[in-house]
């Protein structure tokens, strides 16, 4: 089991509890899901950059990413329906935590000039999302394999009602938020 899922079962959940004023543990707020997702417009010319995205998601993950696909045709793009944008992987129960111990305490340390993580990411619901420019920060991408740097999107999904109760969720779970956002 990996340490943020004990830490939030043993100390956080209670925690949270006390601190938002909840009547039962069934309305403590708790990771859902983690989704993470990369596009690059090359993805849809050239096979081989699909294949690459598909490797890099898949090993940064540890679970097999999908082929995300264009849903209409957008000519000022040069889209056409059905072409290959990129690559996405959902994750859930112990592989999300396992992901975000290796997220938190591995890869976010490795960003040049890292001051945090903007809490403005939030969508209204509970729900962080923030980017990364590099998929060379996790130690499972080779770099002398990388043709080129991609950055992906990270999205946490949590059952919070809001803004405040999902930030709290995060914090508690040693995200490193910038004390100069908000």
């Amino acid at each position: 089991m990996s340490y943020l899922k004990n830490l939030y079962d043993s100390k956080v959940k209670q925690q949270l509890k006390k601190d938002l004023s909840l009547a039962n543990d069934y309305m403590v707020p708790r990771l859902e899901k983690i989704v993470l997702n990369c596009c690059c417009s090359d993805a849809a010319h050239d096979g081989k950059v699909l294949q690459s995205i598909v490797d890099e998601m898949t090993a940064i993950a540890g679970q097999k990413a999908v082929v995300v696909k264009a849903k209409k045709s957008i000519a000022g793009f040069k889209l056409r329906e059905g072409a290959n944008l990129g690559a996405k992987v959902t994750l859930r129960r112990e592989m999300m935590y396992c992901f975000l111990d290796r997220l938190i305490y591995m890869a976010l340390p490795k960003v040049r000039d890292f001051m945090g993580l903007s809490s403005k990411g939030f969508d209204g619901n509970g729900n962080y999302a923030f980017g990364l420019k590099e998929q060379i920060v996790f130690n499972e991408i080779n770099y002398d394999k990388v043709d080129k740097v991609r950055g992906f999107d990270v999205i946490v999904c949590t059952s919070a009602r809001n803004n405040d109760d999902g930030l709290a969720l995060l914090k508690s779970l040693n995200f490193p938020f910038s004390q100069y956002a908000r």
